[in-house]
């Protein structure tokens, strides 16, 4: 009997030692931050500086039970077709007359969750310094993507380059250039190639993440850029796009909040000196 009484006091004591590691190693865990049931969200973005900013939003969700997967793309097309198909939760790239057109050419329905910054597009210099030294038939690279391409006809129109016809405003093509002047050259190309054909080209109308990609800053390399008050920062906010339906759901909510945290605009503030411009 006391044998028996013996093997079961000393089974107990087992089991008591097991659990009290055990909560020792919850509590050991607690203490140094771990957080193994972290929810999962899955995100596409351009590498600069969408990636780049959403990493350290990630450290924000953390606190939330969020783990954020940043899923980099260097193409304007794929992170809208990977979200509509459900590869991803939300994409950070595309300002909304982007998304807009995307969705009417590819009858896709993914909406705007929120706008976060803007890119001032800016005039680089090729081959040409300054405006007044641009020669007649001197060529102006442009992003060839239909919301894009028409910012950067207007900023040439801003800065006395050309006029295009009334009305034709975000829509404008070259098609809508009424008047030319020097009888520049505009050459329409992929957006993320006009950094490259600065050196071939007079100047150069580029996207702010590509510029910052391509070592430019906007405000040493450019001659002219959007300014903060202007149409184009209103219009051209870079948002956090979702399959519509999806932006009252609690993750993309934490999502949101975690972008706009006052830590990550003073991250935006520091980080790109001008070239990425944080909303409130």
């Amino acid at each position: 009997m006391k044998k028996l009484l013996f093997i079961a006091l000393s089974f107990l004591l087992a089991v008591s030692l097991l659990a009290g590691c055990a909560g020792d190693k919850r509590e050991n865990s607690d203490a140094q931050g771990e957080a193994p049931d972290l929810k999962k969200i899955v995100i596409g973005a351009s590498t600069t500086p969408h990636a780049e900013i959403l990493k350290v939003a990630a450290e924000n969700l953390k606190e939330k039970g969020y783990e954020l997967e940043i899923i980099e793309f260097d193409d304007y097309v794929q992170p809208n077709l990977a979200l509509d198909s459900g590869q991803l939760d939300a994409n950070f790239f595309q300002h909304k007359p982007y998304l807009d057109d995307f969705n009417a050419e590819k009858k896709t329905n993914i909406v705007s969750a929120a706008a976060i910054h803007y890119e001032p597009l800016g005039i680089y210099v090729g081959k040409t310094m300054r405006f007044e030294d641009l020669k007649e038939g001197a060529i102006i690279a442009v992003p060839n993507d239909t919301t894009n391409e028409a910012r950067a006809l207007l900023l040439l129109e801003e800065n006395g380059l050309i006029t295009i016809k009334e009305g034709a405003g975000l829509q404008a093509t070259v098609k809508d250039i009424a008047e030319n002047p020097k009888k520049l050259e505009i050459k329409e190309i992929e957006a993320a190639q006009v950094p490259r054909a600065l050196p071939d080209v007079d100047l150069g109308v580029i996207n702010g993440n590509y510029a910052i990609k391509a070592g430019l800053d906007i405000e040493k390399d450019a001659i002219a850029k959007e300014e903060a008050d202007s149409l184009a920062a209103e219009t051209y906010a870079n948002i956090i796009a979702v399959r519509a339906g999806d932006e009252n759901r609690d993750d993309i909510k934490a999502l949101v909040d975690a972008v706009k945290s006052d830590n990550v605009k003073q991250y935006i503030k520091t980080q790109y000196k001008g070239s990425v411009v944080a909303l409130d």
